[in-house]
């Protein structure tokens, strides 16, 4: 019949399982991830319905352990997504592949998604056009961190080293850093 989407669940470490639709109907997924930041709160981001280099992306936040499950507002950008996640409940991203713009596509909620907006990142012009997928942000002590890479094609400094920007307004705003090298 139609294509759903669907998660399973357990409340008590596997021992029983349970099913909750999160959306019907949906067409072919492409993307997905599935978290939960603690025992309550967790977030579903999927995307499907491709059409060359254009898809819908979802967002669906749950408060009682995977029970339930809302969509949260549209972004309403059919980029294809690249990555996404929430940093604490209230604080989420979704960044986009870059195709021809040569500069990171980073959104950032601090409503738990009722609205969206593009974050603004401070790249450096020795950096412009090199450093341009970004990544997921993380807490890091009193401030968010975020590494930008050089997307599949990158060949600065070999291809592997990254940018390393810092937002310290929650992540509206991202400063330049430093080049890292992955995994430092």
């Amino acid at each position: 019949e139609s294509q759903r989407v669907v998660l399973l669940y357990s409340t008590d470490q596997g021992e029983t399982w349970e099913e909750t639709t999160v959306k019907e109907p949906f067409p072919g997924m492409r993307f997905r991830k599935v978290d939960f930041l603690n025992e309550d709160f967790g977030y579903i981001i999927i995307s499907g319905g491709r059409t060359m280099s254009e898809e819908g992306s979802f967002v669906f936040l749950t408060h009682d352990s995977g029970e339930s499950w809302q969509e949260t507002t549209n972004l309403g950008v059919t980029r294809l997504i690249s990555n996404g996640g929430f940093v604490d409940e209230s604080t989420g991203f979704i960044t986009f592949e870059t195709i021809n713009s040569g500069k990171p596509e980073l959104y950032v909620t601090q409503d738990a998604g009722q609205t969206w907006k593009q974050a603004s990142l401070q790249i450096p012009e020795e950096y412009n056009e090199i450093f341009i997928q970004a990544g997921l942000p993380v807490q890091e002590e009193d401030h968010l961190s975020l590494l930008v890479n050089q997307g599949p094609y990158g060949d600065y400094q070999g291809g592997l080293v990254e940018g390393k920007f810092i937002s310290e307004d929650n992540g509206e705003t991202w400063e330049f850093e430093m080049e890292v090298e992955p995994n430092e």
